[in-house]
């Protein structure tokens, strides 16, 4: 899921201190999930707001509301009927619902509270781990489940540095474990160390381009 972070309350408080009323939208999703984005912070984040800018003495009027997903219009009917009532929008969502929202309401001025972070796993509560960077070229089934891209300080994706330590660890940080060291350890446990010989091709810079799928059995219905 995609990790985010609540933005300084300073940056967002100057986002909207010249707005009277304003609605802070939480999303069900990734952000809610990793407590950054729910009902629990949009209430906290209107109560941080209002209290820090009373002692300013500006009043500011805002309301609270969470739909479902933020990425995705069928869940925006009650949005629709709110959003014009408002001066201004703060979206507790992930960048990309926060660029949804602003597309769908472009009239509407749409503030980020979060900062966007990483795609990671729920490793306990309050503690997340990046696990994948997105790149649009999964080499997992060949590296054990591991990601170079992802795990390796310099994202190689054929084989270790000479910085590897002896204990396995990355050179880069004592307490990080070597992704290629790792990667070994893991195919040779599972009897297929041979995938580490393979030599993967240069990686594709298209990939920095934005980027757009529809999946095999939509590509009729949307692309011809």
């Amino acid at each position: 899921m995609i990790i985010a972070e609540r933005k300084p309350l300073e940056e967002i408080k100057d986002m909207v201190k010249d707005y009277k009323k304003v609605l802070n939208i939480g999303c069900g999703g990734c952000t809610s999930i990793c407590l950054a984005g729910g009902q629990k912070e949009v209430n906290t984040l209107n109560a941080d707001l209002k209290k820090d800018l009373s002692s300013e003495n500006i009043v500011l009027n805002i309301d609270a509301f969470v739909i479902e997903r933020q990425c995705n219009y069928d869940f925006f009917e009650a949005l629709d009927e709110m959003v014009a009532n408002y001066d201004a929008v703060v979206s507790m969502a992930c960048g990309v619902g926060v660029q949804f929202v602003a597309e769908r309401y472009p009239e509407t001025p749409i503030f980020p509270a979060l900062n966007t972070v990483f795609c990671g796993a729920d490793r306990d509560i309050g503690w997340f781990e990046e696990s994948c960077r997105t790149c649009g070229e999964c080499v997992l089934a060949e590296t054990g489940g591991i990601c170079p891209v992802t795990r390796c300080a310099k994202g190689l994706f054929n084989g270790p540095c000479g910085g590897t330590r002896l204990d396995g660890t990355c050179e880069v940080d004592k307490d990080t474990p070597c992704a290629w060291y790792e990667i070994h350890k893991r195919l040779q446990a599972q009897g297929r160390l041979e995938n580490i010989i393979n030599v993967k091709p240069p990686r594709q810079w298209e990939n920095q381009t934005r980027r757009s799928l529809v999946q095999e059995d939509y590509k009729q219905r949307y692309i011809g």
